[in-house]
């Protein structure tokens, strides 16, 4: 058996615009939906949502059985030992959340990475290796692995450049949230010191040679974003989508005619 393929690497290696989901749900069900629902990738949370490494082998599962779209698995934190067993379970593509510094960004990828390159722990016949099934896993796995590293802080954006070259790093993704509360603004994403640190962000990480990311439920900032070259694209979340739409329907019915 092959090493699987990851579409999303080659897409965003090829600069082909990615739209996105994000889905903290941690429902195997809700994955299944969202994967042919024609998005390019769904985000699997776990810094942010109550996801655990079993949920996320079930919802890796139902990506795989539900459609075409790329789960990325953000794991809670840049750890040895979580990224391991996310890796371990078949994720292929990881979004390493808080990274500020080149160090940080160079522990991210060598996480991923088995000896003389990093220090991944090695397992015989995981689900990544399909139960053993593909051979040359170990020798071959980082070609399919994408590491992509969130900057969300002050420190962070003084090393976006540092940190967008590290080799092994394929792309740089913009955590507006906390990105907002860094700079002072918290919740305020339309600020203009946020916004004017974001577009500044965009640029930088696209003169380094990487392609940026960003999530925003914002209609009109998302297509700002893309506009401005952010090839990888979170346009909404299943939480704000079943929660406004449950919230429109009831009051649709609950308004007076």
């Amino acid at each position: 058996m092959d090493l699987p393929a990851n579409p999303f690497k080659r897409a965003i290696e090829a600069g082909r615009l990615q739209i996105g989901l994000w889905s903290s749900l941690a429902s195997h069900v809700t994955v299944e939906i969202l994967a042919g629902a024609g998005f390019d990738w769904l985000v699997l949370d776990c810094e942010h949502a109550p996801n655990e490494v079993p949920m996320v082998y079930a919802q890796l599962q139902a990506a795989a059985a539900g459609g075409a779209a790329h789960p990325v698995v953000r794991v809670p934190w840049n750890d040895m030992v979580a990224i391991k067993r996310v890796l371990d379970i078949g994720a292929q593509t990881l979004l390493i959340p808080y990274v500020e510094t080149e160090q940080q960004a160079r522990d991210a990828v060598a996480f991923t990475r088995y000896p003389p390159k990093g220090v991944r722990g090695y397992a015989a016949a995981p689900r990544a290796t399909r139960f053993g099934r593909v051979k040359d896993y170990a020798l071959r796995c980082e070609e399919e692995l994408c590491v992509l590293v969130q900057v969300e802080t002050r420190l962070g954006l003084e090393n976006l450049e540092a940190i967008a070259r590290v080799d092994g790093v394929d792309g740089v993704f913009i955590g507006p949230g906390d990105l907002s509360a860094a700079l002072g603004h918290l919740g305020n994403l339309r600020h203009p010191e946020v916004q004017a640190a974001i577009e500044d962000a965009i640029a930088r990480i696209h003169a380094c040679g990487k392609p940026a990311g960003i999530l925003t439920p914002d209609e009109a900032l998302a297509r700002r974003y893309i506009e401005l070259g952010c090839l990888f694209t979170a346009v909404g979340s299943d939480v704000g989508i079943l929660a406004r739409n449950a919230e429109q329907l009831a009051a649709r019915f609950k308004t007076p005619a």
